[in-house]
């Protein structure tokens, strides 16, 4: 009963710290709020919680697949149009997330001196969830893969929207009140979101997709718009709780972290991003032109941070969301399937 009660407290407390985040215009507030909530209990006060307390897994789970269901739903037909320089594109994105890889982990291994498996996992441009299972396979240090891949995306989805809003004159993103949701979604849509994320749940596990709880749902929320038999709008009410949960399970991970290496972390993550950056802007003064759209565009499309953020951003450029979306699903499969075909040389000696 006392971890029950200590999950609700705790999902209580993200609630109102996204709510704050929101009032403050943050990037993804209803994940980045109690991402901090919960990270800040885990690190300062993790005598308050019950002994062996973990938050309940599966919830975590159930809610993952609400997210993919909402990124699968922006796949749609205008996707596709212009193959071949959508072509050109992702090839230019394969070799940035080669790129962006490598000079992350060289970051980690040798300015960092952080092991093989830790420093590969924690360099992966994207596929957040993804890497941190690799990596805790793999045998890498939990705490620190986290800890990086999270302020990954926090760097870069909080600083690119706030540097944008700034040389553009006007406040971008989930600070300009976009969103990809829908508000005023009617109650008996309901039943086929369920059954939908239940559909992807299973064929994630029957596929031994990686990433099964998010990759499964969104592919089977892709298919079904593509072949026109239902659209899925999600509830911005069930967004944000979805992320509400994610980011209040994800921040208990930092449990008994000291603040002396958080704040190592983040000053190693400050120098491997910026040079991610630095590639993204490079990538985009050279695709701009040959692809006919604007540096901004290419730059928040090769961006490593979160898929729902930097579409947000795209609308708020009156860009087209669906090639930004493209763009960053993209990045995050080639980035899983190179976690996926290196694996077996960081697991560890039986």
């Amino acid at each position: 009963m006392r971890h029950f009660l200590t999950t609700l407290g705790l999902l209580a407390l993200s609630a109102l710290a996204g709510l704050g985040a929101a009032r403050l215009g943050l990037p993804l507030p209803f994940l980045l709020g109690p991402l901090l909530m919960s990270g800040a209990v885990a690190i300062l006060m993790p005598d308050r919680l019950p002994e062996g307390y973990l938050f309940p897994p599966n919830l975590r789970l159930v809610f993952i697949a609400v997210i993919g269901l909402m990124i699968g739903a922006q796949v749609t037909p205008d996707l596709f149009f212009g193959a071949t320089r959508l072509a050109l594109s992702l090839g230019a994105l394969t070799l940035f997330a080669i790129l962006a890889h490598g000079l992350g982990y060289a970051v980690f291994r040798h300015l960092g001196g952080y092991d093989r498996a830790t420093s590969f996992y924690s360099a992966a441009p994207g596929g957040l969830f993804e890497s941190i299972a690799f990596g805790e396979e793999a045998g890498a240090d939990p705490a620190r893969l986290t800890l990086h891949q999270f302020l990954r995306i926090i760097v870069v989805v909080t600083c690119l929207p706030i540097g944008l809003s700034f040389w553009l004159g006007g406040p971008v993103g989930s600070a300009g009140g976009m969103t990809l949701s829908k508000g005023a979604v009617p109650w008996s849509d309901l039943p086929v979101i369920l059954l939908a994320g239940a559909a992807g749940l299973v064929l994630g596990r029957l596929l031994r997709l990686p990433a099964k709880q998010l990759i499964g749902p969104l592919v089977v929320a892709a298919l079904l718009g593509l072949s026109g038999l239902v659209h899925l709008d999600i509830p911005q009410w069930l967004v944000n709780l979805a992320q509400i949960v994610v980011g209040t399970a994800l921040g208990m991970r930092f449990t008994g972290l000291s603040r002396g290496l958080i704040l190592r972390g983040l000053g190693l993550t400050l120098v491997a991003v910026a040079g991610m950056m630095t590639l993204s802007a490079g990538f985009a003064l050279l695709l701009s032109g040959a692809l006919d759209q604007p540096v901004d565009v290419m730059l928040i499309s090769f961006a490593p941070g979160g898929v729902t953020e930097m579409a947000l951003v795209a609308l708020s450029l009156q860009a087209n969301p669906a090639f930004v979306t493209l763009h960053h699903l993209f990045r995050i499969v080639i980035t899983v399937l190179g976690l996926g075909l290196t694996a077996r040389f960081f697991r560890p000696a039986p």
